[in-house]
């Protein structure tokens, strides 16, 4: 599955690489990802062309300072026909969401999407409406822009598996986007991509994922780590037993997609900083030192011994 998406998306798509394996580990853990990157680094077209190769339903959100809950979740409209309110859904019940820019919506309408996130369902007038599997939601947020944004709160972030920070192409990939805009005008055309995989073989996949072995040394491992985040004098909140469980999670996920039906430490080490980075929060004097959370952890996880 995996080589088969990577080839349609490379299609389109230059560098980056390392991001889409960690949204096809999201994919396969069946957890939902956030991407932070200034703009013009393809954070968008990476979700629209993740979408374009699953046979499944897809639908892109522009989060805008006005938008309400109801624009996203759905809103009841009264039914003159049979004199009842009936639930009309609103885009959110897709099977792949892509939102953009998640961070300009007031928190009202970012609140409404804790328990769809979470639970996999919403509830409107006392009834509970399921998501149909699979069900991944994709948000884009820029770190550089603050005028008219609003901070997502831990809570909200803690729903997401993975916070993946999307860098600038290196000079190499940068040099092969030019290229291909020379040799052809429409340089990013989803339509180049086509379906490879349909959501009965993606919930096939899922479901292998939990077959993954993992010694218990490894889980001890995980562990240590998050241990060692709570006891932390760097950090002023350490990671939860949630994430743990994305850790392990994602570890597997991570293992299959490498083609192997066991986890290795390094398969932990992999996929830490993007489960743990957004899940901790460093200590005041840290910040005034401008240290990154990831500095943190790496120094944090170096210090844990390695099973062998």
């Amino acid at each position: 599955m995996a080589f088969r998406i990577r080839d349609e998306i490379g299609k389109v798509l230059v560098g980056q690489e390392k991001v889409l394996d960690l949204l096809l580990t999201a994919l396969l853990s069946n957890g939902h990802v956030l991407l932070e990157g200034v703009p013009g680094v393809a954070k968008t077209l990476m979700a629209r062309l993740l979408a374009k190769t699953l046979d499944t339903g897809f639908s892109r959100i522009q989060f805008t300072p006005d938008l309400m809950p109801s624009d996203v979740l759905g809103t009841s409209v009264f039914n003159a026909a049979t004199s009842t309110f009936e639930f009309r859904k609103g885009p959110i019940f897709s099977n792949m969401v892509l939102i953009d820019e998640v961070n300009r919506a007031p928190a009202k309408t970012q609140s409404a999407l804790f328990e769809v996130m979470e639970e996999r369902q919403v509830t409107m007038e006392g009834h509970s409406h399921q998501m149909k599997a699979p069900f991944l939601v994709i948000a884009t947020q820029n770190p550089i822009e603050h005028e008219g944004t609003y901070r997502l709160p831990e809570a909200q972030l803690d729903r997401f598996l993975f916070k993946i920070k999307v860098d600038y192409p290196d000079q190499e990939q940068e040099l092969r986007l030019l290229q291909r805009a020379c040799e052809r005008q429409a340089i990013y055309d989803p339509a180049l991509v086509q379906p490879v995989v349909n959501e009965v073989e993606l919930t096939g996949f899922q479901n292998l994922v939990n077959e993954v072995i993992v010694e218990p040394q490894l889980l001890r491992y995980i562990t240590a780590i998050v241990e060692k985040t709570r006891k932390s004098s760097a950090l002023s909140l350490g990671a939860s037993p949630r994430a743990s469980l994305a850790l392990l999670k994602a570890a597997r996920a991570f293992a299959a997609l490498e083609g192997r039906d066991f986890v290795t430490p390094e398969d932990i080490r992999e996929v830490l900083y993007p489960v743990l980075a957004h899940r901790v929060i460093l200590s005041p004097e840290k910040e005034m030192e401008g240290v990154s959370p990831e500095v943190v952890l790496r120094q944090l996880v170096e210090s844990v011994e390695v099973p062998r």
